[in-house]
């Protein structure tokens, strides 16, 4: 007697009732090399635990092949989830389909399970994506709150996922890794730690010639998200 359940979806050729449904991972047949010619966001991003949730920082410059600027006001952290957001590195057209590949993967599942994901199964699944995607050496932060507690991952080019109280990416990680070793404590506000990512960031502008122009902050608490621009560090710091 044919049994659907049994020949279907692994076993058979089509999907079963019970196995789950997966999006397709955007593909192009761009070379590394091709990524000379294309906007890069260089990049300083810069997330940190607190005690009111999570604080993310980047800067707010691209540039064509590291060596001109072609844009000083790019957002490169954007919300993908009620309580999490991700930060651009690397080319921006890599990093822009990471990020609508992961928002449409969290939407998905919320509507299908009636429930939002857990940061770390997001964390999982983006480094999913990294390792299996064509994005091109990103190298992101993602940040978020939910039921579990507040938290902060990079994720590698080859999707290795990594969790710490905080974290640098980009070309600018080693300046901004200076301030954070001195500056970040554990317990540290929302405002609080927005003024040490911002000073991380804009030490990173100093030396970084791909990082510069002004800082976004990204507040994440168990409420949502909420991004600002400043093009002038002064205004907080």
């Amino acid at each position: 007697m044919h049994d659907d359940f049994t020949t279907d979806g692994i076993d058979g050729g089509r999907p079963g009732p019970t196995d789950p449904e997966v999006g397709q991972i955007p593909t192009n047949d761009l070379s590394a090399e091709d990524l000379d010619n294309v906007n890069k966001t260089g990049t300083t991003t810069v997330g940190l635990v607190t005690a009111d949730g999570v604080v993310i920082a980047t800067d707010m410059r691209a540039s064509l092949g590291g060596r001109f600027v072609s844009n000083k006001n790019v957002q490169k952290v954007e919300q993908i989830h009620d309580t999490a957001a991700l930060t651009l590195v690397g080319s921006v057209g890599g990093a822009q389909s990471f990020i609508k590949s992961l928002r449409a993967e969290a939407n998905l599942y919320e509507a299908r399970r009636g429930e939002s994901m857990s940061i770390n199964a997001l964390a999982t699944l983006a480094g999913n994506f990294a390792r299996g995607g064509p994005f091109f050496a990103i190298n992101p932060i993602l940040g978020g709150v939910d039921e579990e507690g507040h938290h902060v991952y990079s994720i590698d080019p080859a999707g290795g996922v990594m969790a710490d109280d905080y974290t640098v990416t980009g070309s600018g990680m080693q300046l901004a890794y200076g301030v954070l070793e001195q500056e970040y404590e554990e317990g540290l506000s929302n405002e609080e730690a927005k003024t040490v990512a911002a000073r991380a960031v804009k030490s990173a502008a100093e030396r970084d010639t791909g990082s510069g122009n002004g800082v976004f902050l990204a507040e994440i608490t168990d409420e949502g998200v909420d991004i600002h621009g400043h093009s002038d560090f002064d205004e907080v710091i």
